[in-house]
């Protein structure tokens, strides 16, 4: 390995949302996470919704009156065409 072209590649400590932290090492420093493996649905084995700046609201409201409108154009009466 060449000598002075690797970064400083110190300890760092995770921070995550769940209140679990470690220490690892990373070239950026310190900083904080939303999931890790001590919170994350795949390792716990349990459901978590997580919903990230109201996402998941703003796919209800967009697609909720489209549910809507196609139930009322399947109720309303169609017209019938006259036979020949």
């Amino acid at each position: 390995m060449k000598e002075g072209i690797h970064p400083n590649y110190p300890a760092a400590r995770v921070s995550c949302a769940c209140g679990n932290s470690f220490v690892t090492r990373s070239t950026r420093g310190d900083f904080q996470v939303d999931v890790c493996a001590a919170c994350h649905p795949f390792y716990t084995g349990t459901q978590k919704l997580i919903d990230t700046a109201g996402r998941v609201d703003r796919f209800r409201k967009r697609y909720e009156g489209k549910t809507v409108a196609g139930k009322k154009a399947a109720e309303a009466p169609k017209a019938e065409t006259p036979k020949a």
